[in-house]
């Protein structure tokens, strides 16, 4: 299933990638920012119906000199103490959370349609495709903050420090070669307004021919415990 998976990332389709049933256990569409399309975002928004993120590696967060929400709302607790309070303590499933800052290229209107916010999402991968070769000063000039393209910043060592969905999908999209910046999109079940499961998934999955692989998959790739 992992090469149905990298020739349907390679082939501008979506997968879907499930990740243990002791952590979040939820579904994510996914799909490569670099081949993203403002149909790809409706897909997301009606038959996903979670959050539209773009997760990007560590490496090119660094370069660009992001760091996690975390760590900002930490930075100015000691202009209002409630940001240290709103950022101690752990998820129920045990990591820190992989969210960055949210961002609007200027190109955009309001930056919430699908337009819109596939065309960031499009810039935004170029910005990591060009990371190294004015990709930096790029990203100061074309884009705003904050925005409506949430950016999901992947653990250093991907699937050795973390197994959310952010690590997971880089993790595939350099195994496609393609990359590092992949849009995610929880799968939400409008009947029981929780999680979509991995039943339905799976019947969604056949309908649509849309790859589903489990995190362990990826981590036996990886060769990670």
């Amino acid at each position: 299933m992992i090469q149905e998976a990298i020739q349907a990332l390679r082939s501008s389709h979506f997968v879907l990638i499930h990740d243990d049933k002791g952590r979040e256990n939820e579904i994510d569409m996914v799909i490569a920012g670099e081949k993203i399309s403002p149909e790809h975002i409706a897909v997301m928004r009606k038959d996903g119906g979670g959050l539209i993120c773009l997760a990007i590696s560590h490496d090119s967060a660094f370069k660009l000199g992001l760091t996690y929400m975390q760590n900002i709302l930490q930075a100015v607790s000691s202009i209002n103490p409630v940001f240290a309070k709103l950022t101690s303590g752990k998820s129920p499933y045990g990591d820190d959370p992989s969210f960055s800052i949210a961002i609007n290229h200027r190109d955009t209107y309001t930056g919430i349609t699908d337009f819109d916010r596939a065309l960031t999402i499009s810039k935004m991968s170029e910005i990591c495709k060009r990371i190294d070769t004015g990709g930096i000063n790029e990203f100061a000039n074309c884009f705003r903050a904050p925005g409506h393209v949430p950016l999901l910043i992947a653990s250093k060592k991907l699937l050795q420090d973390r197994t959310g969905h952010t690590e997971l999908c880089i993790y595939l999209a350099q195994l496609a070669n393609l990359t590092a910046a992949v849009v995610i999109c929880e799968m939400l079940d409008n009947e029981t307004h929780r999680a979509l499961s991995i039943t339905k998934a799976k019947t969604y999955s056949t309908k649509y021919q849309i790859p589903l692989i489990e995190a362990d998959e990826l981590r036996a790739c990886a060769k990670v415990a």
